[in-house]
């Protein structure tokens, strides 16, 4: 029953434009038709004038040039070529097919649902809304359920329980120990019943409003919800607390999972933590480490939120803040960790910023039931609603057992007429005149029946009756909206010929520019100057926290080749650094006693080892058999050999393998008993990373791709100077920009731009399309009715 309201973004639809084609002209660009003069013709068709008004004043009254000569000629010129495209859909049927007609009548009912409601007691749902919104209220409660369609004798007895419990309250029970034995709210065990603070808009209607409306310390009467009946006890009451604007440093982090990942986003949270209490600017790491896509390039910052519309872990840390600037410990929440910086806090906002807001509320929440029945009220007396209660009697005389189990059958008399008497085609009510027959409404009474245990036949009859009376005074006032409401009718108009328009667009311009691959290329060939690269980059930055580890990092991304040279020789014409943080790589790969047989746990490691070399293939080996003796000498040589010939089967290049033979003391003999010794270095950035971020997260942060003008600020800096390694300092960042090779200005290739050059195509494709309409039905504008909306 307690709705949280977790905030979510919430995105745009953007819905075409337009009006619905006029009947064909008599003669010329002034012929008038059925609604009034034409503003233009297209071919033989005639352009209502009034319509063109009226989507020009909806589409640009707010707009500074509305009024003027050009903002009506391009207008119209806009609309021209939408008129054109509508046209061509209609002539080709596609108005005509079953699935456009369910989508618009999807669209009608969703756009029929504003004017099926009372204005005036929306106004007054949504004005008290907002003057509740300004104090928030803490309560507990006791619920006793109770169907909301149950007996009069069902509820009657929820009723009698529920004011026992009270009468015991009354009496000097606790409410919190009588909360957790007699309530059925399953959380009342565990919460005494207790809400918590909630306002406005977060509890269902009845509840709401019973909270406000009891003094702190007392218990309401019962009340009746779609939950059952509840007496509610006010513990508190305060000034809302308002909005509150904060932004956030976010670590992703899923709810299951690892808890290797687990910790090692904590980490990089405490670590960020830490040197936001040292001083460091908020907006730099932010942006450098929040993984909250949607706010890190605004700083963290989120919209502004009250009471009830976070998730409670991360709202109750971020209301403690007190004053703007202040900055949280890590919060965990199910999407991650947090640190909440407080940015300002906001009183409740004036009641014309939040009205529309509240309006779409009202219509959502359960108060909309009090709006419900003023507008049945409304259109019952509006379309003349008649009944005949003879007929009504008869109908209600069908009822027996079998509808109380959800078994009733109805089944029509043949050829009976309505006479004096009441019969199964006898009117049972009328709306403006027209009837409904019994006959229908025992056949609904069928079809939408239940088992209602307990009930009297004749209640469920009644239920059924009103239910039916109901969907048919909406429905007949559904059919009417468009001959009540101009507004409705016009909008209805929009979308239908959006939808028409949408399904021509997509086969003449937009699959048409993706499927037709000798069409693009022709294009593609013909605009070539559109599309080039300029100067790009291939490199490396690597971005530290300090320039010693700069240095440190890039020294493993310089590049070296192997060869089949003695160990020690590598050694002294490189600056190889060990491989840090690569799984599965032995350091010692072991044979059997005296001879060049592996054993299985060498084999194993030499699986693993070839696996690790195929995956990272910046990995090279160096591997050395230590020899004392001539003897040991050969039989290391053997070893290497079999070691590498192992690699080679594996599809390991022989360029990334290094071996070597090494003489030493008797202290290296044993380790020559069984085993070659390995090392291994890799110049793959994320190895290198993990190796440096191991204690700090933030330490290194290495990309490597290539750079256009833009992508990177430190690359921007260095990118005219040529090949080469650049050390800079940029927003507190020690950075090393390795620059490999220039590529220069040139013509991209079809598959590097198709996502441009496929819009561009689609464009040209309309532009066809619509000369080739023009031509097809010539366009001529009533300049006399033009003139009429020009006020500027």
């Amino acid at each position: 029953m307690h709705k949280r309201i977790l905030y979510t973004g919430s995105a745009a639809i953007a819905l075409l434009a337009g009006c619905q084609a006029s009947k064909p002209a008599t003669s010329g660009a002034a012929a008038a038709t059925a609604s009034g003069p034409a503003v233009e013709t297209l071919g033989n068709y005639a352009v209502p004038a009034n319509e063109f008004a009226y989507v020009y004043r909806k589409n640009n009254s707010s707009a500074p040039d509305y009024g003027t000569r050009q903002s009506v000629a391009e207008y119209l010129e806009l609309y021209t070529n939408f008129r054109l495209k509508v046209l061509e859909a209609e002539q080709r049927g596609l108005d005509t097919t079953q699935a456009f007609k369910r989508e618009l009548d999807g669209y009608r009912q969703q756009l029929a649902q504003p004017y099926l409601t009372e204005k005036s007691v929306t106004d007054q749902l949504v004005r008290e809304a907002y003057d509740r919104m300004s104090q928030e209220v803490s309560a507990s409660h006791i619920l006793i359920r109770v169907a909301p369609d149950a007996t009069p004798q069902d509820t009657l007895s929820a009723y009698q329980k529920l004011e026992n419990i009270r009468r015991e309250v009354a009496g000097g029970a606790d409410f919190d120990q009588m909360a957790r034995t007699q309530s059925e709210d399953p959380s009342a065990r565990e919460n005494a019943g207790k809400l918590g603070y909630f306002t406005a808009m977060q509890m269902v209607y009845p509840f709401e409003s019973a909270a406000y409306k009891t003094p702190v310390g007392e218990v309401s009467a019962p009340i009746r919800t779609r939950f059952g009946y509840h007496i509610i006890k006010v513990n508190d009451k305060r000034a809302a607390q308002g909005e509150i604007k904060v932004a956030h440093l976010m670590i992703r982090m899923n709810a299951n999972a690892p808890k290797s990942d687990s910790l090692t986003a904590k980490k990089k949270v405490d670590e960020l933590a830490s040197r936001l209490k040292k001083g460091e600017s908020w907006d730099k790491l932010v942006a450098q480490f929040s993984e909250d896509a949607g706010s890190a390039a605004n700083g963290g910052e989120l919209p502004p939120f009250g009471t009830g519309r976070m998730i409670p872990s991360f709202e109750e840390v971020a209301f403690k803040l007190q004053k703007p600037g202040d900055i949280s410990a890590p919060v965990q929440t199910p999407y991650g960790w947090h640190v909440i910086k407080l940015i300002e806090r906001q009183p409740v906002a004036k009641f014309a910023d939040v009205e529309a807001t509240l309006k779409s509320k009202v219509a959502k929440d359960s108060r909309s039931e009090l709006n419900k029945a003023a507008f049945l009220k409304r259109i019952r007396r509006e379309n003349q609603f008649t009944e005949v209660a003879a007929a009504k009697t008869y109908a209600f005389s069908k009822a027996d057992t079998a509808l109380v189990a959800g078994r009733f059958r109805y089944a029509a008399p043949a050829d009976v007429k309505a006479g004096k008497t009441p019969s199964d085609s006898s009117p049972l009510f009328t709306i403006k005149g027209k009837p409904y027959l019994v006959k229908d409404f025992l056949a609904y009474a069928q079809q939408n029946q239940r088992p209602r245990t307990g009930a009297q036949p004749a209640f469920a009859m009644q239920q059924l009756y009103d239910q039916y009376v109901e969907e048919s005074l909406t429905e007949f006032e559904k059919n009417s909206l468009e001959t009540k409401y101009e507004d409705y009718r016009m909008l209805v108009k929009e979308y239908r010929d959006g939808i028409l328009l949408f399904q021509l667009m997509d086969e003449k311009v937009w699959s048409k520019a993706i499927e037709d691959t000798v069409g693009l290329k022709k294009y593609f060939a013909e605009n070539q100057a559109k599309y080039q690269w300029d100067q790009r980059v291939q490199g490396t930055v690597v971005s530290a926290a300090t320039p010693a580890l700069r240095d440190q990092a890039r020294a493993y991304l310089v590049k070296h080749t192997t060869t089949t040279r003695s160990m020690a020789a590598v050694q002294t014409t490189t600056t190889q650094i060990p491989l840090f943080t690569t799984k599965g790589v032995p350091s010692m790969v072991s044979f059997r006693p005296r001879t060049a047989t592996l054993t299985p746990a060498g084999t194993k490691a030499l699986e693993q080892l070839a696996n690790q070399m195929m995956t990272d293939t910046t990995l090279m080996l160096f591997a050395n058999a230590q020899a004392a003796t001539k003897t040991q000498t050969a039989l290391g040589g053997q070893r290497t050999s079999r070691f590498q010939e192992y690699l080679l089967k594996k599809g390991v290049p022989n360029s990334r393998i290094a071996l070597s033979t090494i003489m030493g003391g008797k202290k290296s003999r044993p380790a020559a008993a069984d085993a070659i010794s390995v090392r291994a270095y890799t110049h793959d950035p994320v190895a290198i990373e993990q190796h440096f971020n191991t204690k700090n997260p933030l330490s290194v942060q290495i990309s490597q791709k290539m750079f256009q003008k833009g992508d990177n600020k430190a690359v921007d800096e260095v990118m005219s100077k040529g090949p080469g390694t650049y050390n800079l300092q940029k927003d507190g960042r020690y950075m090393a920009v390795i620059i490999d090779k220039i590529l220069p200005a040139g013509p991209k290739a079809l598959a590097e731009a198709r996502g441009q050059a496929t819009s561009d195509y689609q464009t040209y494709l309309e532009k066809v399309w619509i000369e080739e309409m023009r031509a097809a039905r010539p366009v001529k504008i009533n300049e006399a009715e033009v003139n009429k909306l020009i006020t500027k």
